[in-house]
């Protein structure tokens, strides 16, 4: 972003601040750094504290509505106090922790449409807070989520879009306060669906995969078979056929309904 003018405590001119990505393109569980640049105004400052975070916009459902909410779903304090002499410049180098839950916003180089996730800045100055505008990241899937994601492509299925539901999906190792949702529309072969919606929730060492299936209208009703929750391990998801896997569950699912 560009530079940002910020609250100074003598009313004028006030230190200007910029955030720099090193390289926003990063993983779940990877790190992306950066530095923070102060630009001293005309009157020494006393920054009070300094910290980065992570932002995510996010769909909310309330009764019959339907909104977007930015969230803070990490944040990282830089250092202690300090003052901005008048015309210095101060720099604060930084590495912040991206969190194994943190959405995929890039898949096959193509920035995944609904997906509003970057680094944010915020200082404390005289106690008031300052917010800096988002800095765009890159979350690419890591391996074992591009294995799952490569496979409905081998399978036929397009990329339809992807959104972030606020909420919790119980049975799943989640802590983050939203999940994503990547919505495939069904190739032709499979007459009978409409799209299915895939989430991770990952750890460290696995994550969970859940699938859901979306018919077309007016075939049949709705059953728990048409829904699937499995755990992957992060090292060892090189021994399973996925491409072999959904389309069996997709094939024993849509059999029983005469889908396809």
């Amino acid at each position: 972003m560009g530079f940002k003018k910020l609250l100074a405590s003598m009313g004028a001119g006030g230190a200007s601040v910029e955030t720099v990505l090193t390289d926003p393109n990063v993983v779940p569980g990877g790190i992306v750094q950066g530095e923070v640049r102060i630009q001293g105004g005309s009157v020494a400052q006393q920054i009070e504290g300094l910290s980065v975070g992570l932002q995510a916009r996010v769909e909310v459902e309330s009764g019959d509505n339907e909104y977007k909410q930015d969230i803070e779903f990490h944040r990282q304090r830089l250092g202690g106090a300090f003052e901005v002499a008048p015309g210095a410049v101060h720099t604060v180098p930084f590495g912040l922790e991206i969190p194994w839950e943190t959405p995929v916003t890039t898949f096959l180089g193509r920035h995944l449409s609904g997906m509003n996730i970057g680094v944010t800045t915020e200082l404390a100055i005289a106690r008031a807070v300052d917010s800096g505008d988002l800095d765009p990241v890159s979350v690419h899937p890591l391996p074992a989520q591009q294995a799952l994601l490569d496979a409905f492509g081998q399978l036929g299925f397009a990329f339809k879009a992807a959104d972030l539901e606020k909420g919790h999906i119980r049975g799943t190792r989640q802590r983050l306060p939203f999940y994503q949702e990547i919505e495939f529309r069904a190739p032709h072969q499979y007459r009978g669906l409409n799209q299915v919606e895939l989430t991770f929730i990952a750890d460290g060492n696995e994550m969970d995969v859940i699938l859901e299936m979306d018919k077309k209208p007016g075939l049949f009703g709705e059953g728990s078979d048409s829904y699937r929750s499995f755990t992957v391990g992060l090292q060892s998801f090189q021994g399973t056929d996925w491409a072999a896997y959904l389309n069996q569950w997709l094939a024993e699912v849509g059999g029983k309904r005469n889908w396809f």
